[in-house]
């Protein structure tokens, strides 16, 4: 398995100090030491001359390799004090002031973080004066992420009022949190009592949130490779067939799919697979004449009698 984007980070960052005590190290020297292949090593390298110490991209890692040896030109320019410019400082000083005001946040972390501010604002000088006239108010989902952060710490089961756009309903759910993450949108994954099963919420999309005094008791499992994509159907997951027009043909480069079959119009017939057919019925709307479900029969006819619906509330309405 790939390594992930914070794990990569990690290695670069004692990569820089590795290299910078051992000036002409060999190529097999360092990857050996690292636990990494050649190839992945040179990807690094070829990533650390893109960093350096300014937000602007001055200051620049010279670092190359021959294949065999790896030389860092300028360490010593790179060594001197970090110093930011007055927006660089601005920027900083506000988003420590901001996540310093989460609700929920945990106040030894809190404290890292004042201590961390005042440093910076010392360092800053007149500009910390400055940077005190602007705040930030996050959304609501900032108290949402901090409740669920509190559960994952403390280990406790969470209840939730969420929205299901693929339903247009709240539901309640009783949910073991595993883990926070990002892909585009902030994620809860955890164990749902509702479904019986591992479910994913997104958390601008939670109503309402409570910690329980239950504990968390998730079963074992094993995480999944987000860099794949967060939505990544299984092999047990019930199959579904769409056939779209020209006008359609979006819905293959959106969803994931086992096939996706050229049709004699210019159209795609597309099979996928989800936990939750349902859902696609927007997708039927969403296409319009572009685009129709044929299988399993009793979503087609579902799709169908949902347009029917959506039409004549429509017309209704002219």
């Amino acid at each position: 398995m790939a390594a992930n984007a914070i794990d990569q980070t990690r290695r670069m960052l004692s990569l820089v100090t590795y290299l910078r005590e051992r000036p002409g190290a060999r190529v097999g020297d360092v990857a050996r030491a690292f636990g990494i292949s050649e190839d992945e090593l040179i990807a690094d390298l070829d990533v650390l001359p893109m960093c350096g110490t300014s937000f602007r991209g001055g200051d620049l890692l010279d670092i190359d390799t021959d294949g065999d040896r790896i030389w860092w030109h300028n360490p010593d320019d790179v060594a001197e004090p970090l110093r930011l410019a007055a927006d660089e400082a601005t920027a900083l000083l506000v988003a420590a002031r901001a996540v310093a005001t989460l609700p929920g946040l945990r106040e030894g972390d809190r404290q890292a973080l004042v201590r961390a501010t005042a440093k910076l604002e010392a360092a800053a000088g007149e500009v910390a004066g400055a940077s005190a006239r602007l705040s930030v108010t996050f959304e609501s989902e900032g108290g949402v992420f901090a409740d669920v952060d509190r559960a994952i710490s403390e280990r406790r089961r969470l209840w939730l009022r969420y929205y299901s756009p693929a339903r247009d309903e709240l539901t309640e759910r009783e949910v073991d949190p595993i883990r926070l993450f990002a892909v585009g949108h902030t994620y809860l994954e955890g164990w749902c009592h509702l479904s019986e099963a591992r479910r994913t919420f997104r958390l601008d999309r939670v109503a309402e949130i409570k910690l329980l005094d239950a504990p968390a008791a998730a079963p074992e499992l094993e995480l999944r490779d987000l860099s794949l994509g967060l939505v990544q159907p299984s092999d047990e997951d019930p199959q579904v067939v769409v056939e779209v027009g020209p006008g359609g043909r979006w819905v293959a480069e959106y969803y994931p799919h086992d096939s996706a079959d050229e049709l004699p119009d210019g159209g795609l017939r597309i099979t996928l697979r989800t936990p939750d057919p349902a859902s696609l019925r927007r997708l039927a709307l969403r296409l319009g004449r572009d685009g129709r479900i044929v299988e399993p029969a009793d979503l087609a006819s579902s799709a169908r009698r949902a347009a029917n619906e959506a039409l004549a509330a429509y017309e209704s309405q002219v």
